[in-house]
């Protein structure tokens, strides 16, 4: 069974290999010092944190449960299926991604949601595994729960963050790193990155990104596709939907632009509370991220409690602060009344924050599950009671997937001698060192123990002695030990060092998992675009990811492609 007796899921084998040679392989993730501690406890311990969430997702009941909850609120499915639609239009989105936001518009439809900026050229790998996830959890639980399921990338166009968003890193040929920044956009840190254009400067980035990647068999399908995306006169936002939907379009993925101010009049209701209601998010956030913090995680978001969970826009976004019965936003001073009642009659002046952009995402869709990273995983933790407050089904939380794609070289490298996945992140040669060292004859380890072993007790009989001599010799006799063994270590590192020489072929393999792995020292998955894995496979990593990718919780993958 899935993790024990409660969990409801077949595990998946921690161990695959497939007909063609290549390998699959599971890692716990508790293992791994970049990933949040929460994610164990979600995958393994979810009681502890069960108070905090809508719903265990191993659990058939949770979902079941939360499909009658989801279809039993009212939404503007119509509106939401239209808007859609027009967007899709624009964008010339693939017939099965468009087959599928026409199936919102129907009562019965749930949906699976995932998110991210719009990164550029379609951002790092992590991006891909969320929207993987969204399919392959809408496809499993139509399964299983005879549901009409689609799947949903909301694309966070209203964010500010620029350098967020800004810069792509791919390996050459040889597996040197390579960052390729987009120039800035007028208004760019200012401005939503849905309303900053791309200009003539994106060719040259794109040219700069092609001699980066080096050529291969996919490089010209790859390169003619981005460029139909990332051209002059589209805006950033547009054009990584558009990418998106060029590559997961085709398996159904909705791709939806969260900045269409077509959106703003269905949720003016939403900001309208928000502000009716001020400062009472921030509390219920803050007390859920104290009960987190009893439970031994680190809150996500702390608001303060003047805080209001809107931005106001007025060529920039202004964070909305609350000043006795008055609001502040920039320069700008509005009484409650007013601002309430703006907030209804002209929603596009308003956005939602992090605390409050779940909850109009789930007032437009019939969200059943929203796929979340590590940080995400938090701050919905700390918004159970939010939801209730505004009356709308808090979702199930799903983390996405997490994996690390190598070639059949570093497969067989790993397989063979072994090394665990984590030791490759320091930028240093300790691993490597460790790897050659246990690579020598067991004839020379064995008399290096042996000689210090031999060394250590002959000196600890004389310093025993020494006293009857001259007991301040004794001080003396130990600094001899300890210079006799650095001694030794040193002549065990000149043996190391000449294994390195002798063994060239190891360490460029070991240098090559390495900057596969963690690339600048960093997971694979956060730091490598997902154009670098497409420019060495092509289209078909896609399709490898949605048949040999688990949605098996607390596993990370190292899956060969």
């Amino acid at each position: 069974m899935f993790y024990g007796a409660l969990r409801e899921y077949e595990a998946v084998s921690a161990e695959t290999t497939f007909a063609d040679g290549s390998t699959r392989t599971a890692i716990d993730v508790r293992r791994f010092g970049w990933m949040r501690p929460l994610a164990g406890d979600y995958a393994f311990d979810f009681a502890k944190i069960a108070p905090l969430y809508a719903g265990d997702p191993s659990s058939r009941q949770a979902w079941s449960e939360t499909i009658a909850r989801t279809r039993a609120m009212a939404r503007p499915r119509a509106a939401v299926a239209g808007l859609l639609a027009a967007q899709q239009a624009h964008r010339g989105a693939p017939p099965a991604a468009r087959e599928a936001a026409q199936r919102l518009a129907s009562t019965d439809t749930v949906a699976i949601l995932t998110g991210q900026q719009a990164g550029a050229f379609g951002g790092p790998l992590f991006t891909l595994l969320k929207a993987i996830t969204a399919i392959q959890l809408a496809r499993r639980t139509a399964r299983e729960q005879q549901a009409e399921v689609v799947s949903v990338f909301w694309v966070d166009a209203e964010d500010h963050d620029w350098e967020e968003v800004a810069s792509c890193t791919v390996l050459d040929s040889g597996f040197q790193p390579h960052t390729i920044t987009l120039p800035e956009p007028d208004g760019a840190g200012e401005r939503s990155v849905a309303a900053l254009v791309l200009d003539a400067r994106v060719e040259h980035s794109l040219d700069e990104l092609a001699d980066a990647l080096g050529e291969t068999e996919f490089s010209e399908w790859l390169m003619s596709s981005l460029r139909a995306a990332y051209r002059p006169g589209v805006g950033m936002a547009d054009a990584f939907a558009r990418w998106l939907e060029t590559l997961l379009g085709p398996h159904g993925l909705v791709v939806y632009d969260s900045s269409d101010p077509a959106a703003k009049p269905l949720v003016a209701d939403l900001f309208a509370r928000e502000l009716a209601a001020a400062g009472r998010t921030a509390t219920l956030a803050k007390a859920a991220g104290d009960a987190l913090t009893a439970r031994g995680h680190q809150p996500q978001v702390i608001p303060q409690p003047d805080s209001v969970a809107l931005f106001h826009l007025d060529g920039a976004r202004r964070l909305i602060r609350r000043q006795g019965d008055q609001f502040v936003a920039g320069e700008n001073t509005f009484t409650a009344d007013a601002l309430t009642q703006l907030a209804r009659t002209s929603p596009t002046l308003f956005s939602p924050n992090v605390l409050l952009r779940p909850l109009v995402q789930d007032t437009l869709f019939p969200t059943i599950c929203y796929v979340a990273g590590p940080s995400e995983l938090a701050y919905l933790g700390q918004l159970r009671e939010v939801y209730e407050s505004f009356g709308v089904p808090m979702p199930l939380m799903y983390p996405r997937a997490t994996a690390t794609l190598v070639d059949s070289a570093t497969a067989r490298f790993l397989g063979k001698y072994d090394v665990p996945l984590e030791e490759f992140q320091p930028q240093d040669e300790s691993a490597l060192n460790r790897l050659l060292g246990s690579q020598l004859p067991q004839s020379v380890e064995q008399a290096i123990n042996e000689a210090e072993d031999a060394l250590r007790r002959t000196m600890e009989r004389v310093i025993e002695v020494m006293p009857a001599v001259d007991p301040t010799l004794a001080g003396a006799a130990r600094t001899t030990l300890s210079k006799m063994e650095q001694d030794l270590r040193g002549l065990q590192n000149k043996m190391i060092q000449a294994a390195k020489r002798r063994d060239e072929t190891l360490r460029r393999q070991f240098m090559r998992a390495q900057a596969q792995i963690f690339p600048l020292g960093h997971a694979q998955e956060r730091t490598l675009g997902v154009v670098y894995f497409l420019n060495r496979y092509g289209p078909a990593v896609i399709d490898r990811l949605l048949s040999a990718l688990p949605l098996e919780l607390g596993q990370h993958w190292v899956i060969t492609i």
